[in-house]
């Protein structure tokens, strides 16, 4: 598979190890290589496409037997999926033939698709409800509560986000651009609070106040900052898509998304003189 910025080939000597390459820039996919017996588990709906040698079945939770075998483990993880904003249900695609195979998955909204090997994250991965995309298997997927209330009213995250768990490769999707920060003890970052993308389980999460009155009311950013303190690493995306949402929603909603232009220095009458009411 030919190499790029954010691909990997398998290590001699290493067993449940899957071979990547993600491609694309703004829109972008990940293609996963599997050999004969390799499985991989994707969100629903995230195929691109597949060789006709990979098999697919559809499962009730994450598919990754962490929770124990049978109806009620199945049903845990399933759950713990529902809360954290996702699909009951999950897609395991297998190598069943020879050879090579290869199958791929696109993230659905504009920006970067992140590999992390969780093992060398310490194992563990705290990240924003709905940045699963697929990962080898055997990685489980399950809950991180915030503990403290005003953290999880507006810390941008809630009280609940996504927490993944193994020893394998995961993929995980941010929006825009994403930056990686490894933080010292003690040292702090402060983030607007819809950018914190993810997060290791030693870096501790809370708010910090955004300023003055003034700054609160009228900067734009809010009344509080996210405050991230070391030791460990951390995720920034550059353009949540709550915030493009909300972009797009304001500039459609005022004339029901017929706008042809960017405005009128005569405002309403100028739009309807202009064709855009």
């Amino acid at each position: 598979m030919p190499q790029s910025p954010w691909s990997h080939s398998r290590s001699a000597g290493v067993a449940d190890d899957i071979d990547f390459e993600i491609k694309g820039q703004e829109l972008q996919f990940v293609e996963i290589e599997l050999d004969p017996g390799e499985s991989a588990v994707a969100e629903a709906g995230a195929l691109v496409w597949k060789d006709a040698a990979v098999g697919m079945t559809t499962v009730f939770g994450d598919g990754s037997g962490a929770q124990g075998g049978g109806f009620m483990g199945a049903l845990l993880g399933a759950g713990k999926r529902l809360v954290t904003g996702e699909s009951l249900f999950t897609t395991v695609f297998t190598h069943n033939g020879s050879g090579k195979a290869r199958v791929a998955f696109a993230a659905p909204v504009p920006g970067a698709i992140v590999p992390l090997k969780l093992d060398s994250v310490g194992g563990t991965l705290i990240c924003q409800k709905d940045a699963f995309l697929c990962a080898a298997k055997g990685v489980s997927m399950g809950i991180a509560f915030q503990r403290r209330i005003m953290t999880g009213l507006f810390g941008g995250e809630g009280f609940i986000m996504q927490k993944l768990d193994g020893d394998g490769w995961v993929f995980v999707q941010f929006g825009g651009m994403v930056v990686e920060r490894e933080l010292a003890a003690g040292e702090e970052l402060h983030v607007d609070t819809g950018c914190v993308a993810a997060f290791t389980p030693s870096v501790e999460f809370d708010l910090v106040g955004a300023g003055g009155v003034r700054s609160a009311i009228f900067g734009g950013e809010g009344l509080f900052f996210a405050r991230l303190r070391g030791p460990g690493k951390v995720w920034i995306q550059s353009l949540p898509f709550s915030r493009l949402a909300g972009r797009m929603m304001a500039a459609a909603s005022s004339h029901g998304g017929q706008n042809r232009g960017e405005g009128s220095v005569l405002g309403g009458l100028g739009d309807l003189i202009g064709g855009n009411r």
